[in-house]
């Protein structure tokens, strides 16, 4: 069984993931191609997080597992806006 104090300090984790690939995410937008590094980390800690959030609701109560599953599911839209972002297109080009 998980302790309520474990489920907390990873959800505050998986939070400041969030936050972190958000802003990733909106300096991508604005200015596409000049951050790969931090996105992809961004990115790349996102989908760390899903694997841990499976681990830990695996041995998680209910309630427990309701959090974790709304968390997932916050990461899981991020990711999936972060992927459809035009992110490695130049700013200026020739094809139109």
């Amino acid at each position: 069984m998980t302790t309520r104090e474990s489920i907390d300090s990873f959800i505050n984790k998986c939070e400041s993931a969030i936050l972190y690939a958000e802003e990733q995410y909106e300096q991508g937008r604005r200015q596409e191609h000049y951050h790969d590094v931090e996105y992809s980390d961004a990115l790349h800690e996102l989908e760390s997080m899903t694997q841990q959030i499976q681990k830990m609701a695996d041995s998680a109560n209910a309630q427990q597992r309701e959090q974790l599953h709304r968390v997932r599911l916050k990461v899981q839209q991020l990711q999936n806006k972060m992927i459809l972002l035009d992110h490695d297109r130049p700013i200026y080009s020739t094809w139109h």
